[in-house]
């Protein structure tokens, strides 16, 4: 995967409503970030190269939702943890969890599959959408991920995340700690 040098500013041109909404935010709250342009991204095996640029990994980002589909939740979570629907369930209390529709994600969230993140917050204005953060992901000094459209990638202090951001979406995050598995680490 091709990937750009390292930039510290929104891009000049070409952007997409939904990402041109994102750094104009970022600006409002004053947040700095890093970022870079690549290919398109849609597994985390691609994001490892980001991930080299940028120097921090690239999370792992999932719209989930209930059986009923009435509850929606945004996992981070790092992006070398494996995701065990079990797991989360018993932590959040909702039983029977999938993956979100591209149709629910684009409602909810103004993002496709493969590009939401917590950025997508901003489009949440009725707060339908529950954030889930990893512990890990949470501890981390920086979180990494793509900016409503996963041909481009931010680098931003978690302490930015949690103590400017997400407090002007409107978002509390929910702590889970999910389990890393010794077969997954070897």
């Amino acid at each position: 995967m091709t990937v750009s040098p390292i930039y510290t500013a929104a891009p000049a041109e070409g952007l997409a409503e939904e990402q041109k909404i994102v750094f104009a935010a970022l600006e409002e709250l004053h947040i700095p970030f890093e970022r870079v342009e690549h290919e398109y991204a849609n597994t985390m095996e691609d994001c490892k190269a980001v991930s080299a640029v940028l120097g921090v990994d690239v999370c792992k980002n999932l719209v989930l939702c209930n059986r009923q589909k009435t509850q929606y939740y945004l996992l981070t979570m790092p992006s070398d943890k494996p995701f065990h629907t079990k797991d989360l369930s018993h932590q959040i209390g909702s039983a029977r969890l999938s993956f979100a529709s591209p149709e629910a994600m684009e409602e909810l969230l103004r993002t496709p599959p493969g590009s939401a993140s917590i950025l997508s917050l901003l489009f949440d204005r009725e707060h339908k959408v529950q954030l889930v953060m990893d512990r890990e992901t949470r501890a981390g000094e920086f979180f990494s991920c793509h900016p409503c459209k996963s041909t481009g990638t931010l680098k931003l202090h978690t302490s930015d995340v949690l103590n400017v951001f997400l407090p002007y979406t409107g978002h509390e995050p929910l702590v889970v700690d999910l389990p890393r598995y010794e077969e997954d680490q070897a």
